[in-house]
This record gives structure tokens, C-alpha cells and sequence, in this order.
């Protein structure tokens, strides 16, 4: 379970796009992999995002029950926004667009804006 009171993420470009991955289907498991997948960004990458997502208690996981020598690979570990984690995802995710919004409007040249 997820620590209540530890701090919002940080916002970063990454750790927008693993929400938006993990907000694809809420409520369905993803392993880091497929996490990697949807977000196209590398396991070194979205791993320290999810932890740092699991601990403000955004999303929760766990192994999955499987023999690794009869798979013929490693356990996976399974994330998936809890209902609590998935509308703070939501309200971060519009946060992050109105302020990336208000920027451009502000300074068309930088932020994705069209040159001056």
C-alpha cells in the first residue's frame, strides 16, 4: 500500500508518459515491459518513475505467482493505478497541459510554440 502522505511526483515529461500508459486501461495490470512499450521509453527509465509512483501510493503492484524455470523467464512485476492514483493521474496529467498551454501563450517560441 501507498504512503498517504508522501509528496506528488514530479511532473517530468517521463512521468507523463508512463501516466498516460498506465491511464490507457486504468484497471488493467501492465509489467514494466509493456510499461516501456506504451510510454517508448526504456526500463532504466520508467522503473525509478514507478517506484517513486508506488511510494506517493499513486499505483501498487505486485509479482506475479509463477515458477521462473518452468517460464523460461523472470517473474514479472505488475503495476496498476489504484482508483485513488488513477484521478490524481487524471488531474496532474490536465495540470501539466494547462501549464504547458499557458506557456505557449505566453512565449509562442519556446514550449513547442510556433517561432516568432
Amino acid at each position: 500500500m501507498g504512503n498517504r502522505s508522501a509528496p506528488q511526483p514530479r511532473m517530468t515529461l517521463q512521468t507523463q508518459l508512463v501516466l498516460r500508459a498506465l491511464l490507457e486501461k486504468p484497471s488493467e495490470e501492465l509489467y514494466g515491459l509493456e510499461v516501456c512499450a506504451k510510454a517508448e521509453l526504456p526500463s532504466g527509465t520508467i522503473h525509478p518513475i514507478l517506484a517513486r509512483l508506488e511510494s506517493a501510493g499513486w499505483l501498487d503492484s505486485r509479482w506475479e505467482d509463477v515458477d521462473p524455470h518452468e517460464q523460461g523467464r523472470p517473474r514479472r512485476r505488475y503495476y496498476r493505478l489504484n482508483p485513488d492514483g488513477a484521478a490524481r493521474a487524471r488531474d496532474a496529467l490536465a495540470q501539466a497541459t494547462a501549464s504547458r498551454n499557458a506557456l505557449r501563450a505566453l512565449r509562442p517560441g519556446i514550449a513547442g510554440g510556433a517561432s516568432a
